[in-house]
Formats: structure tokens, sequence, C-alpha cells
């Protein structure tokens, strides 16, 4: 099964000007704590995590800081036609929840999560890759 048949592909891009404070609320209305960063194609991710550890924690004014003061830039990603499986043993190994999805000409077309991909994952490849996830990181 490809990931293009089990993502989310309601997504929008927020603009690197996007504030702190505007990626929050977008966050609050959605029920989400991930959002992509780009103006055509994908730039960067920000999560509510980045949000409250690189912004707020860090004391900057999420009125005037913008997505792109803090954004991860160095984004990973699967197509849309990868398998489910190849997707979350990719997930696994470089311990993240939720990917982008682009299509073969790297436009944003959706965002995969674990919780997606879970009811579709052979056991054994579900087991490694919560063990993945959850394994602490050896930077930290």
């Amino acid at each position: 099964m490809d990931i293009r048949e089990i993502m989310n592909a309601d997504v929008k891009l927020v603009t690197p000007s996007t504030t702190l404070k505007d990626a929050a609320a977008q966050m609050a209305q959605r029920g989400i704590g991930f959002l992509p960063i780009g103006e055509d194609k994908l730039a960067g991710t920000i999560t509510d995590r980045d949000i409250a550890l690189r912004g707020v924690a860090q004391g900057l004014d999420v009125s005037v800081t913008t997505v792109a003061d803090i954004m991860t830039d160095n984004v990973l990603y699967c197509f849309d036609d990868t398998d489910v499986e190849a997707v979350a043993k990719n997930m696994g190994e470089k311990q993240v929840r939720r990917m982008p999805v682009v299509d073969a000409d790297k436009r944003l077309v959706g965002i995969v999560s674990i919780g997606d991909m879970v009811p579709h994952l052979q056991a054994d490849t579900c087991k490694n890759v919560f063990a993945g996830i959850t394994a602490h990181s050896k930077a930290a």
C-alpha cells in the first residue's frame, strides 16, 4: 500500500513570515501540532514543541518572531508512491512521528503520521518503529 492511500491530504503550507502566535493559533484551531512551511515548495516544518522550546522558552516574542526564525529546515519527507512499511521504518530510524508527503515534483501533497500507519503495518514493523521513535536520541 502506498502512502498516498492513507496520508492526510488536507494540508496547507504556512508562509515563512507567519508569526509563532499565528502558527500556534492555526494548530489550535485545526487540532494539530505540526505545520509545513514554504511559499510554493516545502522549505521547513514547525511543531508545537518547537514553538514551546525554541520560541517561548527562549523568551522570543511570539507576536513578531516568525516560523522561519525557528523552523527545522532539514526536512525529512517521503514520496506519495512509497510503501507504507518503508516510510514507517524510515520514521522509526529518524525518530519522527509525522512526515510531509510530496509528489514526484516535490510539491507538498499531504502529511502522514505514525497513527495513520499503525492499522496498515505488520506487527513486527510497528514494534520496531515505536521502539525507534521512543528511544532516547544519542544527541540528547
